[in-house]
């Protein structure tokens, strides 16, 4: 991974995520102006399948050494549960090898769109935690039914206060001409997104 401009291991990257999150200076949001506290932690996709773990392992750390409450998003688990409300998941899982593509994607993009089913059912989660930062991660897992930078266009009206971090897989990358880009798995044409600072480049 790349912090600041150099190579790290993938251990010193997540020392740098710990002494970011726990600072004073992320958690009261200097720095950003009248910006939304969004941020995006990109890694390389081929350490997606430890990802959560150590995700997870972070959020334990946080709270034992530093207090602080972390609340965990993982999207995919939320998508799965709501398709298990509607009863539907079952019936999916047992008839999707008939479904052609385009209207396996049409069905999931409609029973999970972001703004009038997703976005909802997190508001909802959140309605009686309590948490100094939020973590955001499965993102991968969800595409193409969601896509990243309409999870975040949405979600700056439902976490306004609490800095918000999306472990993304892949790169988060700025251009003079193209401006910032979400590249998912580094190969998927970029989301436009400028919401959010990358937390590699973050100075604590």
């Amino acid at each position: 991974m790349i912090l600041n401009g150099k190579f790290l291991p993938y251990d010193e990257i997540f020392n740098h995520l710990v002494k970011v999150v726990s600072s004073e200076r992320f958690l009261n949001k200097q720095g950003l102006g009248k910006e939304v506290p969004f941020f995006i932690f990109p890694f390389s996709p081929e350490d997606a399948l430890k990802i959560e773990d150590d995700v997870i392992n972070v959020i334990k750390k946080l709270k034992v050494e530093k207090g602080i409450e972390i609340l965990h998003l993982n999207l995919y688990k939320i998508c799965i549960e709501m398709l298990k409300e509607r009863e539907v998941f079952d019936s999916i899982i047992e008839d999707e090898s008939s479904y052609e593509k385009d209207d396996l994607l049409d069905m999931f993009q409609s029973l999970l769109d972001p703004q009038s089913n997703l976005i909802p059912k997190i508001r909802e989660i959140i309605a009686d935690k309590q948490f100094d930062v939020a973590f955001i991660t499965g993102v991968g897992e969800i595409y193409p039914y969601i896509r990243s930078h309409t999870v975040l266009n949405n979600l700056q009206s439902t976490i306004e206060e609490q800095p918000t971090v999306m472990f993304f897989p892949g790169s988060y990358s700025h251009s003079e001409t193209k401006g910032d880009s979400l590249d998912l798995f580094n190969i998927m044409p970029g989301d436009k997104y400028y919401r959010a600072e990358n937390l590699l480049d973050y100075q604590i």
